[in-house]
């Protein structure tokens, strides 16, 4: 996306109320052939260097960023501490599938790793699961396991998102079965009961049935825009409120920030984030000075 149109959205963002730029792409894209011809006329050899700018750009502009980049070594991801509230990756699962096989940043090690690390940097992250990617209910057991062990030793999960998978035409996984309700309500139960009770269970109210979810033990609902659609899945359009509100009859709504409050009191993020997280901790969470820092 060129630069002027980021700034376009940007803006038109914090003209409607966003408080999130969320950043994400395939991880280390200027590997593959004929991207870096589109990057380098920017100015950047690295998509990583264009996100630092975006996130720079964001925060002017009233914005916190949240960047997901996929496997990122440990200085690049205290570099983007600088110009995040928080970040994520999803574990997705810890089985050995034949759909992550051509992925090494899928390797369940080298992501757990990293969200390791996060923690190991006190950066507010967010992580989840992936369902019907080829897993079992035992795998997701253990997935869930394993996020629980990270966030006691680091204290760093937000939310885990539940989030089933939409097979796309044209990929090497159209053919793969979505994953059922059963399967999505069992596994976010299982999370209620396996995860601190501090974790946010998250499901995308775009790619799930939302009422049907919500009552066994669903938290959050992750983000919605205004002003673009869901890049990772564009053919499933994002409710907006009105319609989120009508789904959920009378459960009230209540806006956060892609940084939880518990992050904002221990200060979790860096100084060039700290004057507008204070704004916006005032406005969404009634967060005074003192609580904020």
């Amino acid at each position: 996306m060129d630069p002027r149109e980021v700034t376009r959205i940007l803006m038109l963002g914090h003209k409607t109320g966003c408080t999130e730029a969320l950043l994400t792409f395939g991880e280390r894209p200027e590997k593959e052939p004929g991207f870096s011809s589109l990057l380098l006329p920017m100015g950047y050899e690295s998509i990583l260097d264009y996100c630092y700018d975006v996130c720079k750009k964001a925060i002017t502009l009233g914005i916190l960023p949240h960047t997901n980049a996929g496997i990122i070594s440990p200085s690049e991801m205290k570099r983007l501490k600088e110009v995040n509230a928080s970040m994520g990756l999803m574990l997705e699962t810890t089985a050995d599938i034949p759909a992550h096989h051509n992925s090494p940043g899928k390797k369940p090690e080298v992501r757990i790793e990293m969200i390791a690390e996060a923690g190991r940097q006190k950066i507010p992250f967010t992580t989840g699961l992936l369902l019907g990617i080829g897993e079992k209910q035992d795998d997701r057991e253990e997935s869930l396991h394993v996020i629980r062990d990270l966030h006691t030793r680091y204290h760093h999960i937000q939310e885990v998102i539940i989030q089933n998978f939409c097979p796309k035409e044209g990929t090497d996984m159209e053919e793969m079965k979505p994953a059922e309700l059963k399967c999505i309500t069992d596994t976010v139960t299982m999370a209620k009961e396996i995860l601190q009770p501090d974790i946010a269970i998250q499901i995308p109210p775009n790619l799930a049935n939302v009422a049907d979810i919500i009552p066994f033990g669903v938290d959050d609902l992750g983000g919605i825009s205004p002003v673009t659609i869901d890049y990772v899945n564009p053919e499933h359009p994002w409710p907006q409120i009105e319609e989120i509100q009508s789904l959920i009859g009378d459960t009230q709504l209540q806006e956060r920030l892609c940084i939880y409050p518990e992050y904002i009191r221990k200060k979790w993020y860096s100084d060039r984030l700290s004057d507008l997280i204070t704004h916006h901790s005032r406005e969404i969470y009634h967060l005074g000075t003192n609580n904020a820092q």
